[in-house]
């Protein structure tokens, strides 16, 4: 059920949009995305389920904008440029999405749906297995980790290491995050620090 799936998450994301998580019905969700309440719980369990799919749906959406940003202009781009792009991305999603600053700072405000941590092994929890969510450094790890895989084969010799390069900007780009600067600095940043 991929198209009720994402239906449902986007009508989740545009609840949450509206209103505290507190207070999104999943009734509400299930009209919105034209299902069933009961779609809605064999889909996710639960409110709980249904909260950590978001969560871990937009984290995956983050990540493919940092490959997007380190992919575009490949070869033809500095590999400085495709890492500063990445950057940039890093603080305008976290500006637009504040799931994604959530799972990338470890601050979660009363708005957000909490991440519960998964139940402990030999003691489950009824409904679909919880996939244990990012934590902020797995998330930025991830990041640093693709930007080091899309850039090796363009990056100059003799420059900075690489994954140190991957992990300075990933660590700017946080820093802009928690201390909100025009995501452009972030670039010009990046750009001085690796030259």
């Amino acid at each position: 059920m991929p198209a009720a799936r994402e239906s449902l998450l986007d009508a989740a994301f545009a609840a949450l949009e509206r209103r505290p998580w507190r207070r999104v019905r999943m009734s509400e969700v299930a009209a919105a995305a034209g299902v069933s309440r009961q779609t809605l719980y064999n889909e996710f369990g639960g409110k709980e389920g249904l909260a950590r799919a978001l969560v871990r749906r937009e984290a995956d959406a983050y990540l493919y904008g940092v490959e997007r940003a380190l992919s575009e202009g490949s070869g033809a781009a500095a590999p400085r440029d495709r890492l500063a792009a990445a950057a940039v991305w890093t603080v305008r999603s976290a500006t637009e999405n504040p799931l994604v600053r959530a799972v990338l700072t470890g601050c979660w405000d009363e708005r957000l749906p909490k991440p519960v941590s998964p139940s402990p092994p030999g003691n489950p929890a009824p409904g679909p297995a919880l996939d244990p969510l990012p934590a902020p450094g797995e998330l930025l790890g991830a990041a640093r980790d693709r930007a080091v895989r899309l850039l090796e084969s363009d990056w100059p010799p003799g420059a900075v290491e690489l994954p140190l390069a991957c992990e300075a900007a990933t660590r700017l780009a946080l820093s802009y995050v928690l201390a909100p600067a025009p995501a452009s600095d972030v670039a010009h940043m990046v750009r001085t620090v690796l030259a």
